[in-house]
């Protein structure tokens, strides 16, 4: 029996965008996905980090500050990626107009294999800004004005190796925490997906 890739590998991630100037859109979006589901939501006008789908409940079943915890910790991205924003512009020589600042980042499981991936990609306007190489330990800049974050990154060893333990510890260990959640939803979604 042949599995396809989609059943073996599992991934979570998170998308950031930061926007200035953009009509009837906030300010700051995040939206959290596991295998493609929509998991959580937040935005700058609401303020508050939401569940997308019914099985997140049982995460604060097990953890009621679960909610509190999320919102204030998208809080403060909303604050830094908004910053984010004032700070391409001077380094791309820009003023007024609309610009947009985009964040991916998460991790990928293989349930058969074990093996785990995590990444971090960073954009603005919609263009490669900054990578992370996790098997190097480095921060790769696209472009001549990410060679200033590159460098502040790069020497931040302690925040790089607690980031790493995130995205190839922690991140996985909540990924399998939200397929055991959602595994009837899931397993819908990935049934649906093998019969394309």
């Amino acid at each position: 029996v042949v599995r396809s890739t989609f059943l073996l590998t599992h991934s979570m991630k998170y998308f950031y965008t930061a926007s200035s100037q953009v009509a009837n859109f906030p300010e700051f979006v995040a939206v959290g996905l596991v295998d493609g589901a929509q998991i959580v939501y937040y935005d700058s006008n609401t303020q508050r980090a939401q569940p997308k789908q019914d099985w997140m409940v049982n995460v604060t079943a097990e953890d009621p500050q679960y909610w509190e915890r999320e919102t204030g910790s998208l809080l403060r991205s909303q604050q830094a990626y908004i910053t984010n924003i004032e700070t391409a512009k001077q380094r791309f020589n820009q003023t007024g107009g609309v610009y947009i600042v985009q964040k991916m980042y998460g991790c990928e499981w293989d349930d058969e294999t074990g093996d785990v991936n995590g990444f971090d990609q960073q954009g603005y306007d919609g263009e490669d800004f900054i990578v992370l190489d996790l098997k190097t330990m480095t921060w790769i800049a696209p472009k001549p004005q990410a060679v200033l974050t590159k460098h502040k990154f790069d020497v931040k060893r302690a925040e790089l190796e607690m980031y790493k333990n995130y995205l190839t510890q922690i991140c996985v260990d909540w990924l399998k925490k939200y397929l055991d959640y959602g595994r009837s939803t899931l397993n819908i979604t990935v049934n649906m997906n093998k019969a394309i």
